[in-house]
């Protein structure tokens, strides 16, 4: 009988910028403008270079949602030698390249418009659905509409860019509504093919929000959500969780394929409370299953071809690099 097999990417983490146009209701990321408030495109190669001598296939960019209608910030983006987040994320994509990394970017809600023009340098891309369901913590957050998030998530299936997504559990929704969620996601799936990968991440409360008296999600509940994902999932979609903010050794039990991106040089920026296990450690957690490195963007998509001919020879360079 062959071991089970769990994956993950070896990556950098690169918060481009911590300001915000959302207010969610648990967040500690989001930043108002202000000094420093933009990651610089010499720190953005410095931690490129880093994260190559290391090992790192993978470059995670992610930023608050849409911080150009923040007033303020147009000023501190120039400062970058761009006109707006996106531009400037697009050609920090180009330098990821050059430096040997794939890019992947999670950008919030984006127009098809603006998802076709990343991808022409993403290897993948993702936008977290987490959830369906119109809560309190969303309330003062006009990215976090439902049916906006899933709008983007159908455009990058027209699009044929291999993308995640995912529930976050705890921010007032219930099994039902994750039930939905995710039933909602295999129903995209099945029309676009395009899901790699379904991330079920709790939430986890940090102190001077509005929700840092939430009790967090318990184990047994965020089994449970795993359970239910893996049944109305279609069986080719990964499952994911983040191995720094639970229970892993126990939820891998459940169902769980896939620990995401773990980076061996920069911090976990949404929870930087909660730093990433490193490589032995992983292979502790996942007991007697197999330990295996991937990239970004998966095998299957690989061989459908969805990915930029610009980045074609990293891939495969990559991709013998894992198989040797």
């Amino acid at each position: 009988m062959e071991s089970r097999v769990i994956t993950f990417s070896k990556n950098v983490f690169l918060p481009l910028t911590t300001v915000c146009h959302n207010r969610c209701g648990y967040c500690c990321f989001r930043t108002p403008v202000r000094d420093g408030c933009i990651m610089m495109p010499s720190e953005v190669r410095h931690v490129l270079r880093q994260g190559q001598m290391l090992g790192c296939k993978e470059a995670l960019f992610t930023f608050g949602e849409r911080p150009g209608l923040e007033p303020g910030f147009l000023p501190y983006i120039r400062k970058t030698g761009y006109n707006d987040i996106l531009e400037y994320c697009y050609e920090m994509c180009k330098t990821t390249i050059e430096c040997g990394l794939l890019p992947h970017t999670n950008a919030g809600v984006l127009t098809y418009q603006e998802l076709e023009r990343l991808k022409e340098v993403n290897a993948s891309m993702g936008l977290m659905l987490e959830t369906t369901a119109d809560v309190p913590a969303h309330s003062r957050s006009p990215g976090k509409t439902p049916s906006i998030r899933i709008e983007t998530i159908e455009n990058a299936g027209k699009l044929q860019i291999p993308f995640t997504t995912g529930l976050l559990l705890g921010i007032g929704e219930t099994m039902e509504d994750r039930e939905e969620s995710l039933s909602v996601i295999a129903a995209l799936h099945r029309r676009y093919d395009h899901i790699q990968e379904v991330i079920i991440q709790n939430f986890c409360p940090k102190a001077g929000t509005p929700m840092e008296d939430v009790a967090p999600v318990p184990s047994e509940e965020i089994c449970l959500t795993i359970r239910m994902a893996r049944e109305i999932l279609p069986g080719d979609i990964a499952i994911q969780i983040p191995p720094n903010l639970a229970d892993a050794r126990m939820l891998i039990q459940c169902g769980v394929d896939d620990l995401g991106g773990v980076s061996p040089f920069t911090l976990d920026y949404v929870n930087p409370e909660h730093p990433w296990p490193q490589i032995e450690e992983l292979r502790d957690l996942i007991g007697d299953a197999k330990l295996r490195e991937r990239l970004c963007i998966y095998p299957e998509f690989i061989e459908k071809g969805w990915y930029p001919a610009q980045l074609e020879s990293l891939i495969k360079r990559l991709e013998q690099q894992l198989l040797s």
